[in-house]
């Protein structure tokens, strides 16, 4: 782990990750802007959620080089990466996946705190405060005694987006945060990705929903066999590319 001096809020270089004898990502470079929207876009099996993974180190890469905010991580495949290197990059982030991975026994405002008290060290009380304030940012105050059980799908998601906003991370991953729900509940969760875009926070979304990379992002990356083949502006990558590949995916995502 070193310090680096470079602008961007993460900068990824040369990444690669193998299961096996599949190379899923197969020399991939990003960089991205404090307070920007990147959305990544691409085919199944193109290496997206893969990538996110390896952002917060859930997946471990075989070579390459990962620097979030001030802190880098080198992978060369022969040395090993450290618990603390791990925590130290994994803290800066905050991962809100497809499902919802809510603690079914705790109340909505304990799985917020949860991680605020263990891993953080923060009091009960400081933790509930911040808690119910960023259920408040999500529209679901009132729900903080209920338990997961009793929620729809799109607000076990807000909660779990305030669960990692409750961490305060730099950047936000999030991995196809809206596919296990119908539209109108995906809409409650794009609603509130689209404030906190414009609120500044950076984030990095896996979607196929084109509709959201068209309005919100500003930058959209699109991904084909373990590589970027195309990063840009929404106008750029919708509007005026040339690369024929993307043409065909955009010309059958209906959304």
């Amino acid at each position: 782990m070193r310090n680096t001096g470079e602008d961007f809020m993460i900068s990824i270089k040369n990444l690669h990750k193998s299961f096996g004898s599949n190379e899923v990502l197969k020399g991939v470079d990003l960089q991205i802007e404090k307070g920007e929207t990147a959305v990544i876009i691409g085919p199944s099996g193109s290496g997206k959620t893969t990538l996110l993974r390896c952002i917060n180190l859930l997946e471990t890469p075989n070579k390459g080089s990962i620097t979030i905010g001030k802190s880098n991580v080198v992978f060369d495949g022969s040395n090993k990466v450290t618990q603390n290197e791990i925590l130290i990059l994994r803290k800066q982030t905050g991962m809100v996946f497809q499902g919802f991975y809510l603690f079914p026994h705790m109340t909505v405002i304990e799985n917020i705190m949860e991680g605020q008290v263990s891993v953080l060290k923060r009091s009960k009380e400081e933790a509930r405060e911040k808690g119910l304030k960023l259920l408040e940012k999500v529209g679901l105050l009132e729900k903080s005694e209920e338990y997961p059980h009793q929620l729809s799908g799109g607000q076990q998601q807000r909660v779990a987006i305030a669960r990692a906003m409750a961490m305060e991370p730099e950047v936000l991953l999030f991995d196809e945060p809206t596919s296990a729900l119908d539209p109108e509940l995906a809409a409650e969760v794009l609603k509130v990705m689209k404030e906190l875009a414009q609120e500044g926070m950076t984030m990095v979304v896996v979607t196929h929903k084109m509709s959201f990379a068209r309005e919100v992002a500003n930058k959209v990356v699109f991904m084909e066999n373990g590589l970027i083949v195309e990063s840009g502006t929404p106008q750029r990558v919708f509007e005026n590319t040339s690369n024929e590949r993307l043409k065909q995916f955009l010309s059958i995502v209906d959304d």
